[in-house]
């Protein structure tokens, strides 16, 4: 009898990232065929969308490593427009590496600690490196029954998923860690991923995608030095241990995009893998990365301010609202109302990809009017984020020219209709609350659900609108189009309101200050809280008569 023999997985040539054909058909495909197909495929998937996020970070992280850069927009744009990417380049550049790109190397496995272990040799079981399924709340019931255990290929996903958005709490007590106390490594945060709001641009096909997302390394404030600022496989193999006693700085975007966060150790038998062992890794604060991380929009925090004594803003990641459609947060995503809110001091920092977007509408190497979808993924942790609520998933597609520095009041027409929505809604909300308090109930469950139908009612439109921003219609056209809109919406959803108002409702009641309050001092305060919110839509509208 011998031995047999220590398991291999080779993550440049073996399959295991889904790629989605045009057809609509998905296809595992190794970080070779993926790239080297990237013109072909319509994009990439995974288990859940947060998963997409890290594994497209792994690929620009193979791409800026392969590149040396891009150096410039010259670079950029070659690539561009070339049909493929260069796959001889990439092919040599990942054999350079390719004992760092194998699950099971002996000395420096993919993403992982080889030697790691805990004091009494203890393993977990895989929930603990799978997000969908959260310690007692399983999201997907397929995956019980049984023993769980993992093919190489979604080990390698959830590898490079744990070190994106593993939650917090107490983690394994990993044997060479000083941190370890009581065998025990306790909280150092959600992994980097995590904090942010992430934000990719998509294109037509992954390869769109992929370069929409790669910033040359001489663009603004992200510039960086590829000596420096490489992806994990070209640095030493992590230990147990801190890199730096109490954390180091990132060297750039390509350093953030595989961050190592916690420490790793699949174990495999039988061809599967059955057990995991997760540590701490590198620590990192997300206060004024806004530098080094191109992925999520930022806001300026006082609080942050207050609490670390800075006489200069701080900004952090703005994270994903579960509650909130993505078009809401519009104002974030743009550079130039970002920029008119000043650089300096401002309530928002757009994200750097959507600076990266206005950039190349500005030199016009994208024209004015083309289409992109901007996509939001994020986690969401509960319970001193140490275990997974929910997951952010959404789409919006836009013109470049709004991402654009010289989006001549394109983008405050878009960010004013939204808050033109947004008030619309809450004077619907506001008539709901009212009528119901008129009628001496409580108005705040008809308040939350009027709103949010009519939030829900908004959506699909004002998605059909922002596609038409840069595409003809002057600033004034583009403001009254949608006032209208919004309108007609708002009416249907206050008549319905008002059709069936109970008998209760006219007698009158003390509603706050009011001694007297009625259905009709109720509609007289939504009309004259829609003409302020809708001005363009009532040029031809009457009066309403005030109560």
């Amino acid at each position: 009898m011998t031995d047999p023999a220590p398991p291999s997985f080779d993550l440049i040539h073996q399959p295991w990232i889904p790629g989605h054909e045009r057809d609509g058909t998905v296809a595992e495909q190794g970080i070779l065929r993926t790239l080297g197909r990237a013109h072909d495929l319509a994009g990439i998937s995974g288990d859940v969308p947060t998963q997409v996020f890290a594994l497209t970070r792994l690929l620009l992280a193979v791409l800026h490593g392969a590149l040396g850069g891009p150096r410039d927009l010259d670079e950029w744009e070659q690539l561009w427009t070339e049909e493929r990417l260069p796959v001889e380049q990439i092919a040599d550049y990942l054999a350079r590496h390719r004992h760092r790109f194998d699950l099971f190397h002996p000395a420096a496995p993919f993403l992982q600690v080889a030697d790691l272990r805990t004091a009494k040799n203890e393993t977990s079981e895989l929930s603990k490196l799978i997000a969908d399924v959260p310690n007692g709340v399983p999201f997907f019931t397929t995956r019980l029954g049984g023993e769980l255990s993992l093919s190489y290929a979604e080990a390698a996903r959830w590898l490079v998923h744990c070190h994106a958005f593993d939650p917090s709490g107490i983690k394994s007590g990993a044997v060479g860690d000083n941190r370890v106390r009581n065998g025990k490594g306790y909280p150092i945060g959600v992994a980097w991923s995590g904090l942010l709001g992430g934000v990719l641009l998509e294109g037509a096909t992954l390869k769109q995608t992929l370069l929409l997302n790669l910033l040359p390394r001489d663009f603004s404030d992200y510039a960086r030095d590829p000596h420096e600022d490489r992806p994990v496989w070209e640095r030493d193999p992590a230990t147990a241990a801190e890199e730096f006693p109490g954390g180091r700085p990132p060297t750039g975007p390509v350093d953030l995009y595989l961050w190592q966060s916690r420490r790793i150790r699949l174990l495999a038998d039988g061809g599967r893998v059955r057990r995991v062992l997760i540590s701490n890794g590198e620590r990192l604060t997300p206060q004024n990365k806004h530098g080094v991380e191109p992925h999520t929009a930022w806001r300026r925090s006082e609080a942050q301010e207050k609490k670390l004594g800075s006489t200069t803003p701080v900004y952090m990641p703005r994270e994903h609202d579960p509650d909130r459609t993505m078009w809401r947060g519009l104002e974030s995503l743009l550079p130039d109302w970002s920029s008119r809110q000043g650089k300096a001091g401002g309530r928002f920092i757009a994200p750097g990809i959507l600076e990266w977007l206005g950039h190349l509408g500005n030199e016009r190497i994208l024209p004015p009017d083309h289409q992109v979808r901007v996509r939001a993924i994020g986690m969401v942790y509960g319970s001193q984020s140490s275990v997974v609520d929910d997951i952010v998933h959404d789409r919006l597609a836009l013109r470049t020219i709004l991402a654009g520095r010289d989006a001549t009041g394109l983008a405050g027409v878009a960010v004013s209709c939204v808050e033109a929505a947004e008030v619309a809604a809450q004077a619907v909300g506001r008539l709901a609350g009212d009528l119901a308090a008129a009628a001496g109930g409580n108005g705040d469950g008809p308040r939350n659900q009027a709103r949010e139908r009519v939030y829900s009612q908004l959506d699909a439109p004002f998605r059909t609108w922002l596609l038409t921003v840069g595409t003809g219609p002057n600033e004034q056209q583009l403001q009254t189009t949608w006032h209208k809109e919004v309108f007609r919406i708002v009416r249907a959803a206050s008549g319905e309101l008002l059709q069936n108002i109970p008998p209760a409702c006219w007698e009158g009641r003390r509603v706050g200050t009011q001694p007297s309050f009625t259905a009709a001092h109720a509609e007289a305060q939504f009309w004259r809280s829609l003409r302020a919110a809708l001005p363009l839509a009532f040029a031809d509208e009457p009066e309403k008569p005030a109560a």
